[in-house]
């Protein structure tokens, strides 16, 4: 079954300059759970990867962000999807640690907990750190608009990657053009 690498904030659920700090604070973006759910029933296996600098920042804890990505899955499953499984980088942008994104970390710790070679796999972000991690190790990234996609957009014009409205139609675009 092949893999599926998306982002959390801005791609599955709505960003906030604040951060993420609850369960009350994460709602998905519409069409981004059926998105998950139509890849899982194709056959793909969904994965994240998160940059998560609001535990270095002390604005939440492991425990929270767990209950977090609890709510998450519950809400993919309620819909029928799946999420595979979720990896998180907790350090802050000067930490310098490999895993948090645009350095690769986080795809080589799943990548190596799974067995699976990154080439060509798509992976979904909304910022420009997303698309370089992707990059640097060989899967395939694709811009979503939403979150901080239009941004990106603005400043990285000749982006030559796919480019979607959101999660849905890059979902639509994976299963009907590469299929």
């Amino acid at each position: 079954m092949p893999y599926l690498i998306l982002d959390r904030d801005g791609v599955i659920n709505e960003d906030s300059d604040a951060f993420i700090k609850c369960p009350e604070e994460w709602i998905p973006i519409p069409g981004s759970l059926e998105a998950i759910a139509r890849l899982t029933e194709r056959g793909y296996r969904v994965v994240v990867l998160t940059n998560q600098s609001g535990l270095a920042r002390g604005l939440l804890d492991e425990e929270t962000l767990r209950c977090i990505h609890a709510k998450m899955i519950a809400a993919v499953e309620a819909v029928g999807g799946r999420i595979e499984a979720i990896f998180h980088c907790p350090h802050g942008p000067e930490d310098s640690c490999e895993c948090r994104k645009p350095k690769s970390g986080l795809f080589r710790a799943f990548a190596e907990r799974y067995s699976v070679d990154l080439a060509g796999i798509p992976a979904i972000g909304d910022s420009f750190r997303d698309l370089q991690a992707a990059k640097a190790v060989g899967a395939s990234p694709i811009l979503v608009e939403t979150g901080k996609g239009r941004r990106t957009l603005a400043h990285h014009p000749d982006l030559d990657i796919p480019v979607f409205a959101n999660l849905y139609e890059a979902a639509q675009h994976i299963l009907y053009c590469h299929a």
